[in-house]
Formats: C-alpha cells, sequence, structure tokens
C-alpha cells in the first residue's frame, strides 16, 4: 500500500536530471541504508550499513552487508538497487560470507549456532534457496552464550564473520573470527557434501599491537576509551584474495567504533598458509576527512579487470555501532603490494570505463566548495544550528523546526564558484523508525544562484521514492553559482536532520603552493612519529602521505587546516607505523582551486 503524499513531495517526484549520464560516486556509497530494528527495545533509531560483501555474478555486482533484510545490485557500481529475497534469516544478518563459483552465489551469515548457507543461481529475481539446512557446527565451537567459559587455546564461536573462498582447483575454505583474545581460523569445507567441515580449524594469526600501531584500539590509537579506559584490539572482518599466486587474507582491526578502523593483510603461498604480515600494514586505512575509517570489508575485481576494497566508515552519533559503506579503489603491484586508495577518498571519482593502474588518476579534482560556510535555515530546532551543515562531522547536525515541505537549508560559498557535484548526508535525530516502511524515502531538490535572489533547480531526487541518507548528486553540467540551496519535500524520520552538504567543484585562481620545511621523526616508542610543515597560506586542508618506499607514499591523512597546530608550523602524529619498518612522508596542500604539487619526500628519521 502507498501511502499518499503531500501536494509539495509530488511535485519533487519527476526524474532526476542528474542520475542518467552519471560517471562519478563518493562516499558514503549512496544506497538506502535501513534503519536498525534490533533497537526497538532501547528506542535508539538510526539508519545503519557496515561489513559490506561485494561480488560480481553474471555480470552484475551484488552487495550484501550488516542489518539489511535483504541486498544490493548494481551494474556500473554506481547505481545501486535493493532486492528483497524469497528467503532471509529470521535473525538479523550480520557479516555475511559471499562467494561464487560462475554457477550459483553463496551467502553464510554469521552465526554462533547451526545454521543453513543460502545459494542461488538467479540473485537478480531474490530467490534463495537453502545449501543446507543444518551446517554442522565447527569442531570444539561453543554455543552462544557460552563465551565466558572458552579457555585460551579452544576454539571459539562461530563461525562469526565468517568469509568463503574458492580456490582455482575448486577446493572451498572459510575463514572466520570477530575476537579481541582469538586469532582469525581457517578450514578447508568439502564441495560434494554441502560445504562441510573437513579436518579441524587451523589458528592463523592475531593482532599484535605492541609491534603493529594502527593494530591499537580507540581514537587515533590511544588504546582505550574515550574515558581512558585501555581495552585490547578486535580482529575481524576476514576476506581471502588470491591475485598471481599470492593468497592475501584480508582483515579488519582494531574496532570499528572510532576513525582508524582499517584493513591489513597476510600474505601466503598456500590457502592456509602459513601467513607472513605485510611490512606495508595497513592497506586501507582513513582516518581523517567526512569519512573515517575504512575496515572490515572485501575485495574484488570490476569488469575491466580493477580492483577494489571496500569498508566501514564510522558515524557513531546515535549508537557505537552507526556505520556506512565506502569503496576505494585498489591495485596489485607487480612484486605483490596491496595498495588501496583512500586519498580524497570522500571527494569525488571517476567510475572507471577501463583498466587503469594509475589510482590517483580517478579522483576528478572537484575540490570541496562548502568547508565552514556560512549557513542559514527557515527554521532550527534548539541548538542543532545550519553552521554545523559545513563543518565535516557526521556527528554534528542541523534540524529543522519541523519536518514539512519547504523547508529550506542555503550555503554562501563567499563567491561564485563552478559546482559540478553536492552531496546531501541526512542525520537520524530522534527518528522513531525501527524498521523498513512505504513513508520511508527522500525528497528534495537543491537548487543554486549567482546572487540569492533568482533560483535554478540543478539536482533532484528521482520518481523511486527510495531513502538516501548519503544523497550524491553529479550535476548534469557545471554551473556557476555563490549560494546552493536545499529545498526539503520529505524523509521518513520524525524529524529533518542533516549533518552535511557538501559542494564539489573548483574555484578560479592559482593552485596552493607545495608545502615547505617538511620533517618526519619518529618517537621513543616507533609506533609513532611526527609530520611537521610549513603552513601554507590559504590552504583548506592537508594530506599528509607516508609508506616504506619513496616511490609508493600509499597511506594517507587528510586534516584540515584549521584542525592543525597554530602557528607557522603545522604538525600531525602518526601513529600507525610498525616496527621495525622504515618509512617516508611528504604533504600535499589543496584548497578550492586544486592540489598542490607534493613537498619534497623525505624520511621518517
Amino acid at each position: 500500500m502507498r501511502i499518499a503524499l503531500p501536494l509539495a513531495a509530488l511535485l519533487l517526484a519527476t526524474a532526476s536530471p542528474t542520475l542518467a549520464g552519471q560517471r562519478t560516486y563518493t562516499n558514503p556509497v549512496d544506497i538506502d541504508y535501513r534503519y536498525n530494528f534490533e533497537q526497538d527495545v532501547e528506542r535508539i533509531s538510526y539508519r545503519t550499513g557496515a561489513d559490506p560483501a561485494i561480488v560480481r555474478f553474471k555480470g552484475a555486482y551484488y552487495l550484501f552487508m550488516t542489518l539489511a533484510d535483504g541486498y544490493w545490485r548494481s551494474t556500473d557500481l554506481i547505481h545501486w538497487d535493493f532486492i528483497t529475497p524469497s528467503k532471509w534469516p529470521a535473525q538479523s544478518v550480520v557479516a555475511p560470507a559471499v562467494w561464487e563459483d560462475g554457477e550459483r552465489l553463496y551467502m553464510m551469515p554469521s552465526t554462533t549456532q547451526r545454521g543453513p548457507i543460502y545459494v542461488t543461481d538467479d540473485p537478480a529475481s531474490g530467490k534463495l534457496d537453502y545449501l543446507n539446512r543444518m551446517t554442522p557446527p565447527l569442531p570444539g565451537a561453543v554455543r552462544s552464550g557460552f563465551e565466558d567459559s572458552i579457555k585460551p587455546g579452544e576454539v571459539p564461536p562461530g563461525p562469526w564473520d565468517p568469509a568463503l573462498f574458492r580456490d582455482d582447483d575448486g577446493r572451498w575454505y572459510m575463514y572466520w573470527n570477530s575476537s579481541n583474545v582469538f586469532p582469525l581460523y581457517a578450514i578447508e569445507l568439502d564441495p560434494k557434501d554441502r560445504l562441510t567441515y573437513i579436518g579441524k580449524p587451523r589458528p592463523l594469526f592475531g593482532l599484535e599491537p605492541e609491534r603493529h600501531g594502527w593494530e591499537r584500539f580507540g581514537q587515533d590509537h590511544s588504546g582505550g576509551l574515550p574515558d581512558g579506559t585501555p581495552i585490547k584490539p578486535f580482529m575481524e572482518g576476514a576476506w581471502m584474495t588470491k591475485v598471481n599466486g599470492r593468497y592475501y587474507l584480508q582483515y579488519g582491526a582494531p574496532g570499528t567504533e572510532y576513525n582508524v578502523y582499517s584493513n591489513g593483510t597476510y600474505v601466503a603461498d598456500h590457502p592456509m598458509g602459513p601467513f607472513r604480515y605485510a611490512p606495508y600494514n595497513p592497506v586501507a586505512y582513513k582516518p581523517g576527512g567526512f569519512v573515517e575509517g575504512a575496515g572490515h570489508g572485501s575485495t574484488f575485481k570490476d569488469a575491466y579487470g580493477n580492483w577494489w576494497n571496500t569498508g566501514t566508515p564510522w558515524i557513531g552519533y546515535n549508537w557505537t555501532f552507526e556505520r556506512r559503506i565506502a569503496m576505494f579503489p585498489t591495485r596489485f603491484t607487480s612484486d605483490g603490494q596491496m595498495i588501496v586508495s583512500t586519498r580524497f577518498g570522500d571527494f569525488p571519482h571517476w567510475m572507471p570505463t577501463k583498466k587503469t593502474d594509475d589510482l590517483d588518476s580517478l579522483f576528478t579534482g572537484w575540490m570541496l566548495l562548502s568547508y565552514r560556510k556560512p549557513a542559514t535555515a527557515s527554521s532550527t530546532m534548539g541548538d542543532h544550528a545550519a553552521s554545523t551543515v559545513t563543518d565535516e562531522n557526521p556527528r554534528t547536525f542541523w534540524v529543522a523546526g519541523a519536518n514539512r515541505p519547504g523547508e529550506t537549508l542555503t550555503l554562501d560559498l563567499g563567491s561564485t564558484k563552478t559546482v559540478r557535484a553536492v552531496q546531501v548526508n541526512f542525520a537520524d535525530y530522534r527518528s522513531g523508525r525501527f524498521g523498513d516502511a512505504p513513508d520511508i524515502y527522500t525528497a528534495f531538490t537543491v537548487e543554486a544562484s549567482r546572487d540569492g535572489k533568482v533560483w535554478s533547480k540543478v539536482a533532484e531526487t528521482g520518481a523511486d521514492r527510495r531513502d538516501r541518507p548519503n544523497a550524491y548528486f553529479e550535476l548534469e553540467k557545471p554551473v556557476e553559482a555563490r549560494f546552493i540551496r536545499y529545498v526539503h519535500g520529505h524523509v521518513g524520520a520524525a524529524n529533518l536532520a542533516i549533518s552535511d552538504i557538501r559542494v564539489f567543484g573548483n574555484a578560479a585562481g592559482k593552485l596552493p603552493a607545495a608545502p615547505a620545511s617538511v620533517s618526519a621523526v619518529r618517537a621513543k616508542d616507533t609506533r609513532d612519529a611526527t609530520v611537521r610543515w610549513a603552513r601554507v597560506a590559504g590552504a583548506v586542508g592537508y594530506n599528509v602521505r607516508w609508506g616504506i618506499r619513496p616511490d609508493r607514499l600509499t597511506l594517507t591523512y587528510q586534516v584540515f587546516a584549521d584542525r592543525v597546530a597554530n602557528g607557522a608550523q603545522a604538525a600531525l602524529d602518526l601513529r600507525a607505523l610498525n616496527v621495525g619498518v622504515p618509512y617516508y612522508a611528504a604533504v600535499e596542500a589543496f584548497d578550492e582551486t586544486g592540489v598542490s604539487k607534493l613537498s619534497r619526500t623525505v624520511a621518517v628519521r
């Protein structure tokens, strides 16, 4: 049954001029994240998505995640359609394993008890069947509720956070665990007997935060909770990728709750190991910017042979595990290094239409025009002011005085700029929703003006009435504008709340100068280092880039200029280094015109 719409919402429900020819994407991925029905008892309402598993099967991409009641399908990695399956577990699906063998697609939810593996040869239809009604429990596994009785050396409950992998020779394997006590485990599966287990589970490796700085828990690897309570880091989110005869066993650490959630990898010559720690870890790391966190995801190859790595950015306003999905371009070098590019990872990127090894070339060069710009609203609830929508912080947001069509939010970019894309990020503030419903959808228009008086529509939601918590619009053509205005139509929540309106494009002028006087010094605790550089006049922010070779600065920490130390010098602490591994670092500045040349690369002394 469809719910009748207000007239203003009906006027907005027309085909969007920005979608058909869209060539770019940005993070978080623009899908209809579902309200978390698990929190009904606690009365905490929020949309979320986590632990993405993407596989390409029969010419399309299929995205499974935690707490979704179904999965998504795409043919271009830009537009995603939700599919309601014919069968689904009675309990919430959490961190599912997904794989395909060319003929069928397999899905296995995390579980601590016996449960089925789901299989389909036509996932586009939503039809799922059971591969097996009851999977035998792992040898030594303990059922849910008895975790406290497990002794060191025993096999944990499982498989939790499982990963399925079929090798080229037809043999199947499973990897799993989510724990701050146990390591990752592996076991071979029998493809002739419903993927039942062969032999005993083999422990592979665990976290070593005393040697791997990035594996330390907490905000910026503080080692504990905000109140100072220390906590051991968590290892989870296994995923296996085979490239050129090498086996990359990916894992997420140190915890999904903070900005440093990352993916790392061990490498082996056999799917059961032995595995070697990759000295260039972490491979996917994004602690700064609007999107924070890149851990617990999957690695897959697209139709053109390009690799991608997915992960779970952190929101964390309503609940610790309020999260989103991100996708980053990836490559494997000829000597075996896995590289995931998160540089400008929440700015628009080109979706490739051919094979490319130059990951930087996928960045559009469209810069953030909205950072800290003035914003005004038609109404405001309490202290949730309009100014928060340009601070690049998903945990602060504007709330309208009433959730009604016609409410507006207007940004002043300061002068006329070339606008090419807009991202509207909604927030959940006392939303009061705990599951899907026909009235949970998003409808609005985006308008532009040179003078704040004459307005033209540049983007709008479509007629499909889907929810778009992180709606991204690539404009049909560039627009010269000083003012950008959001005009509200409908959201399915009790309140209209927007965390950030992010405007992308370019301003006229010279590119910023390359940062000078760059130095990088390792601390006594060699997991830490401090990078310093001379401030660049007018810079909006900086990318601190580092890696284990001067020609491979594969890791990036993006920081805004007003968030680094005051004075003539800027500084950033890196706490993600591996003991005994040499590093090199450099810095680039960016503003609304573009990106500077990279500074000279220095050894981290």
